[in-house]
């Protein structure tokens, strides 16, 4: 079961999350959102820590999602907006396909896109994603058990709930952003706490 830490914006603030136990570290380079990075920082940011870096992408240009992802060194590449499958097979990393539960999400379409990993997420009031707020988990995980792929799962989880998610989902891992913030930065600490919920599920 692996963790993704999503929306680092700095040098101190992916250390840590690697150092709490994260093996993907994300990256968000669509322009509206508060976390955007730029990705040269991104680069500079998330070089040398021994995680795979993700890059987060809304509906952008294939040919800038590409030229991103050299410039940022990415391992994966996420869409998270509105993409299909003729626009993933344009794409130079293995694509993270992002869902939005009760919008876009079937396991056919989910089994059927050219993706390595599938991330579930809310997506809630209109927004791509990163709202921080959960979804129905129990009338989402029997669809979501037909996903044939590797799961994540994402919406609202933090360390007071994420044993409920492992226990109801049993993802590949899960995406984590909002609720490792303070006053809307990353803390150190409560990555720490999450990490110890997840290694409390785990034993």
């Amino acid at each position: 079961m692996i963790v993704k830490m999503c929306g680092l914006r700095s040098r101190e603030a992916a250390e840590a999350a690697v150092c709490a136990g994260a093996e993907f570290l994300g990256f968000v380079f669509w322009p509206r959102s508060r976390r955007y990075v730029e990705p040269k920082a991104a680069r500079e940011i998330g070089q040398g820590l021994g995680a795979k870096r993700v890059g987060v992408f809304v509906d952008e240009a294939p040919e800038r999602v590409n030229e991103i992802a050299e410039m940022a060194g990415l391992d994966y590449i996420q869409l998270h907006g509105h993409e299909g499958a003729a626009y993933a097979e344009r794409l130079c990393r293995p694509v993270i396909k992002a869902y939005r539960y009760g919008e876009d999400f079937t396991a056919e379409a989910a089994n059927a896109f050219p993706a390595e990993i599938i991330l579930l997420d809310s997506g809630a009031g209109g927004l791509p994603g990163g709202t921080g707020q959960a979804f129905a988990w129990r009338e989402a995980a029997a669809e979501a058990r037909r996903v044939a792929k590797p799961l994540l799962v994402a919406g609202g989880i933090n360390p007071a709930n994420v044993a409920e998610a492992l226990d109801i989902f049993r993802p590949y891992g899960v995406d984590v952003s909002g609720s490792l913030e303070e006053q809307g930065e990353k803390s150190p600490r409560l990555m720490r706490e999450f990490m110890a919920a997840v290694g409390r599920w785990k034993a």
